[in-house]
């Protein structure tokens, strides 16, 4: 499993929702269904997509009854066409019918994650760019939203507030200008001898110019640049620190963006916007206990 999931994280992640989901019990289950029923399903997808999530949903079925078998064909990160048999699932049907619903919600939401950053990685193929996330993720789960840009070939921008610099408008606005703020933020690293990157927001050209000034820093973001200033500003910077381009990017314009020399473009809808993708789990037999 990715080192960005192994960590307590993930099985606190589907502790929770499964107590969301099952409660004190499914009511409607444990009326309707016999207890020595078993039962034999298809994870299916229903529509083309990079499949996202199969550790997790497999620890859904795991956490609800250790009796239940999953079985996947394919690994994580695989293009799949729509009608595609995932993996099955065996055991008491009971168990099957509690845990589909929170397993199908994490693969749906996670390959719908993975096959929109896809789209994005195809689109910019053949430049040196990295297709990266930002912190607009699902709160509570941005583990797995992290997760499943990974999976769709793109990076990881920071995790959190605490693993890397990013002084932003409201941040500079408070500072008073660009130098103050980076100078306060410096000063405060150096007397907590903390080692992070420092990443400065930009708005236009003469705000370029005051960041080369600093040393310390190691990423310029170009925030809502237009692409002829983004094209300068990539001269103005050439290749001292590294460039990320932000805001507006759409999978129409990426392509443009890529091509004037930034290293990495940073896409909120990545995981902010991203459409689930149909994927359906069908018990195609049952059979009682002999």
């Amino acid at each position: 499993m990715n080192n960005l999931i192994n960590d307590n994280r993930l099985s606190h992640i589907i502790e929770d929702a499964i107590l969301e989901d099952v409660g004190m019990g499914d009511i409607t289950t444990d009326s309707i269904i016999p207890f020595d029923l078993l039962g034999h399903g298809d994870v299916r997808m229903k529509e083309s997509g990079i499949i996202a999530g199969l550790d997790m949903a497999e620890m859904v079925f795991h956490f609800i009854d250790p009796e239940l078998m999953f079985k996947r064909f394919f690994q994580d990160g695989s293009y799949l066409e729509s009608g595609t048999i995932v993996s099955t699932v065996d055991g008491p049907f009971g168990s099957i019918l509690k845990a589909e619903r929170t397993a199908l919600n994490i693969l749906q939401r996670m390959s719908g994650i993975a096959t929109l950053t896809k789209k994005f990685v195809d689109i910019v193929k053949g430049t040196s760019v990295k297709i990266t996330d930002t912190r607009k993720t699902m709160p509570g789960i941005r583990v797995l939203d992290k997760f499943a840009v990974q999976l769709g070939g793109g990076v990881n921008h920071r995790f959190g507030l605490d693993d890397m610099v990013l002084i932003k408008d409201n941040h500079i606005a408070a500072a008073g200008n660009i130098s103050a703020a980076i100078e306060r933020c410096v000063s405060f690293l150096q007397q907590k001898k903390i080692k992070l990157q420092i990443e400065i927001e930009t708005k236009n050209l003469n705000d370029v110019q005051e960041a080369l000034k600093h040393k310390e820093i190691n990423r310029i973001m170009l925030d809502n640049f237009q692409l002829e200033e983004m094209k300068k500003a990539v001269e103005l910077i050439n290749h001292a620190v590294k460039v990320e381009a932000s805001g507006n990017v759409t999978l129409d314009n990426v392509r443009a963006i890529a091509e004037t020399g930034v290293d990495f473009i940073s896409i909120g809808a990545l995981t902010h916007s991203s459409r689930a993708l149909d994927i359906s789990l069908k018990v195609v037999h049952l059979v009682r206990y002999s």
